[in-house]
């Protein structure tokens, strides 16, 4: 009894966090009390004694503990941390940490979540979403825009520059409209509902770009000479980082600024004699200011005593004598401006340093601090949009589309095609609107950024394949009428841009993530790089009993977690989810226990164990993505019509963390440790979250189907058109008149069903070019009422045109095909990649 009192008392308080002076009291009462409990009152003695000494070792500072203890463990501890690059220690100070940091906690406060100020609108930014974005939005035609113009209408131009989308977020004293992170999203999303070339060509000069570096590292001279011009068109800006060779890796970059004097405007000033090659840059073709991530080298020291200065970012008019750009890439037949850019010893002063000789060098921390940004809006607001036009459209397609007399939607087949895209549009949404209200709130949420722009475009993918499935030969036939073949085109472009979604999954989400957010690990390795060993001792004694601690913890809490699925843990009551509340906590302790072990074993060797890290990003995608469906569902006061959708999310989202965590446990790279895993995290099994029941399913299905608030909610900020030539408003147009007829079809079919062989005059009426003639005869037998027959008349026809789809005759495509040659050239490779 005396040694389990102790033992109780050791783990209780480690489990609550208690340490330091009050450990050492219970400690010392616990003992005192084991004497008089039972025979074994010399072992309570001696239990309590070493309990006792490590908890005063852990509260009593001196040169003993320092020098004995802390100094080795120092040692030990620096060949375990991982070995950073230049690169990587630049980007974990980029940015900051918020909820992802609880997350990595283990013990998550769900208050900081709930109580965030939300992503929201202002009336100005509301009003440009319903004026000037929805005027935009009626002018594209995507069709014409791809395979016969390859190019944006000059008149679309002209609107996006007149009507400053290319000054979203600059501020208003610099011309600017100043709008909020979630302003930026919320446009760029629904114009990508229309035209993903045109949305492109809008969130670029927005995002990463020589704009948002200017209105953060520019000097009072650029600002007031560029952004203005920015953000009136003046300017069509475009940033190159991705080389042939180096990809976006900053730490391999191969273009150059050699630090020289050259002319410049008449005069011999200081600069930059700079080489470059890049491609797939968006905008280059028709930029009139390139941006540049190159390497300075100073050879001569005309600025120092270093010979290598580092990554800079510069800003190259394109008119400098040199400058090569125009050619076009052709993105997966989205025709947005994307192309090469060369250059070959072109001198720039140094005033088109961004932020001015004192930022050489300096470039990528200005990179990854920006990027951040445009990966939590760019992207990950295309694969939303491209959700929300997924779940209109299918939805609307599905219960138009009749066989076997019924409408699809009705089958179990293609509900649980629909089910998906109506919970991953909701998913995805909510992961949007947590982010951007990071940003505005002054968060540069790197790591969520990453998790965001991976998650986003990989579930775009799997919502726009389920249409496609649905929609079947009406979405495989290209043409005018085709309302998805764009979006499923574009799909590879976003899983491949702003870190291809391998490497961001593999390397980015966790590998940064788990170093990053971690409570202790930065300044632990801030105390493993000091050069000055007392003080690097000083820093690491106050730190790492810490984080022991808190490792130990995390392992009691998982357990404990685990054994009572939860219970154990206090969460929030709003929304009747608590069994999901008690869930996340208990895999947020898990995924922390996981993450110290893997730094504590693998430590330096993570970025060769790639799937091990990947299979924890997934893990931290699963938490992120469940927790922002909480959020939202919370800022929007807990409608109980969302609720299937926030249940389906919740239990898909644990259903595939608790898979990731198990692939990640029996395969662990220690084979020592997978059974110690396995019973810390899963001591009664890996089940019992099996994700959504067909019951649940199919409801969530129906709320993409059924003309409800909540199919409106799902949808909430696309572009909708009622116009029955248009590719989307067709299938709404049939939508619309097959809820208003539903009833008039439904009588329809019943006395079709019930008609005598001869009843129709030897005429078959269910073909599909006869609907008049059935109409008619329906009206003539009193099925429909005489004001009802135009209207059902007007349905049946809508319902067919839904189904038709696009055939061209051989001079349709000899014409095409001449367009499309017309727009293509070829052009000579640039001189560097000949040699």
């Amino acid at each position: 009894m005396s040694v389990l009192l102790l033992l109780i008392s050791a783990l209780l308080l480690i489990y609550l966090g208690i340490g330091g002076t009050t450990a050492a009291a219970v400690m010392s009462i616990a003992t005192v009390v084991g004497l008089f409990q039972d025979e074994w009152h010399l072992i309570s003695i001696l239990c309590g004694g070493v309990l006792l000494a490590l908890a005063l070792i852990l509260v009593i500072p001196g040169d003993l503990r320092l020098d004995k203890l802390s100094r080795p463990l120092l040692g030990w501890v620096r060949s375990r941390l991982p070995k950073l690059s230049d690169t990587e220690a630049e980007a974990l100070k980029s940015g900051s940490v918020d909820w992802d940091g609880e997350l990595f906690s283990g013990k998550p406060k769900w208050n900081k979540l709930l109580d965030a100020k939300p992503a929201h609108l202002t009336s100005e930014e509301q009003a440009f979403l319903d004026g000037p974005v929805e005027k935009l939005c009626a002018m594209l035609d995507d069709w014409k825009i791809t395979h016969e113009q390859y190019d944006l209408p000059d008149k679309v131009w002209k609107f996006i520059r007149e009507n400053g989308f290319f000054g979203l977020v600059i501020p208003k004293e610099d011309g600017g409209l100043g709008f909020s992170n979630t302003a930026h999203s919320e446009i760029v999303m629904k114009i990508s509902t229309r035209s993903v070339s045109a949305a492109v060509t809008v969130m670029v000069p927005n995002s990463l770009g020589p704009g948002e570096l200017l209105m953060h590292y520019g000097t009072d001279e650029q600002k007031h000479h560029y952004l203005p011009r920015l953000a009136g068109g003046d300017e069509i800006p475009c940033f190159a980082l991705t080389s042939p060779v180096a990809g976006s890796d900053a730490g391999a970059i191969p273009d150059k600024g050699i630090v020289c004097k050259g002319q410049w405007n008449g005069k011999e000033v200081l600069g930059l004699k700079v080489t470059w090659n890049k491609r797939y840059i968006t905008l280059a073709p028709v930029a009139t200011l390139i941006g540049l991530a190159i390497k300075v080298y100073d050879p001569d020291k005309l600025l120092g005593d270093s010979d290598e200065i580092g990554v800079t970012c510069v800003l190259v008019p394109k008119d400098t004598d040199g400058v090569n750009a125009g050619a076009r890439h052709l993105p997966m037949n989205t025709v947005f401006m994307n192309g090469p850019t060369w250059g070959t010893d072109v001198f720039i002063p140094m005033e088109q340093v961004i932020g001015g000789q004192d930022m050489l060098g300096k470039g990528w921390t200005m990179l990854l601090e920006c990027l951040s940004i445009g990966r939590s809006i760019s992207l990950p607001a295309l694969g939303t949009g491209a959700g929300k036009v997924a779940s209109l459209a299918t939805g609307s397609y599905a219960y138009t589309r009749e066989q076997f007399g019924r409408t699809i939607s009705q089958f179990e087949g293609v509900q649980e095609a629909l089910e998906p895209i109506a919970g991953y549009t909701y998913m995805m949404d909510a992961a949007r609107l947590l982010t951007s209200g990071m940003l505005d709130r002054g968060v540069r949420p790197s790591v969520p950024s990453a998790v965001l722009k991976y998650r986003n475009t990989d579930l775009m993918r799997e919502v726009i394949n389920h249409a496609m499935d649905v929609v079947a030969g009406r979405g495989v036939i290209t043409g005018p009428r085709n309302f998805l073949a764009r979006a499923y085109q574009a799909v590879p472009i976003g899983i491949t841009v702003e870190g291809a979604n391998i490497l961001t999954r593999s390397l980015m989400i966790f590998g940064q993530g788990s170093i990053r957010c971690h409570p202790f690990i930065v300044e632990e390795i801030e105390a493993a790089g000091m050069e000055d060993e007392d003080k690097a001792a000083k820093k690491f004694d106050g730190i790492f009993y810490r984080h022991l601690a808190h490792t130990t913890r995390n392992a009691l809490r998982a357990l404990l977690l685990g054994l009572t699925k939860g219970w154990a843990e206090s969460v929030p009551r709003q929304g009747n989810i608590k069994s999901s509340y008690r869930q996340l906590a208990r895999f947020s302790a898990a995924f922390a226990l996981m993450t110290d072990v893997t730094l504590l074993t693998v430590g330096g060797g993570l970025k060769a164990r790639q799937r091990l890290s990947g299979r924890m990003a997934d893990c931290l995608v699963q938490l992120y993505y469940a927790t922002a469906v909480i959020k939202q569902w919370h800022e929007e006061g807990y409608p109980d019509d969302q609720r299937p959708l926030v249940e389906w999310c919740l239990q898909t989202c644990l259903r595939d963390l608790q898979g990731s965590m198990r692939e990640a446990i029996i395969n662990f790279p220690v084979p020592a440790l997978r059974w110690p895993l396995r019973l810390l995290v899963f001591p009664l099994g890996a089940t019992g979250l099996n994700g959504p029941d067909d019951k649940l399913g199919a409801k969530v299905a129906e709320s993409i189907v059924k003309d409800t608030p909540v199919r409106q909610r799902i949808s909430r900020g696309a572009y909708t058109t009622m116009d029955p030539d248009d590719p989307l408003g067709r299938v709404l147009n049939a939508y619309k008149l097959a809820n208003e007829t539903a009833d008039m079809r439904s009588r329809l079919h019943d006395a079709m069903r019930n008609r005598d062989e001869d009843e129709l005059g030897g005429i078959d009426l269910l073909m599909g070019h006869q609907r008049k003639e059935l109409v008619d005869w329906a009206c003539a037998q009193g099925v429909v009422k005489a004001d009802e027959c135009d209207k059902l008349l007007e349905a049946l026809e809508a319902l067919y045109d839904v189904i038709r789809v696009d055939a061209f005759d051989a001079d349709g495509l000899k014409a095409l095909s001449r367009c499309a040659k017309g727009k293509r050239k070829v052009v000579e490779r640039p001189p560097r990649d000949e040699k």
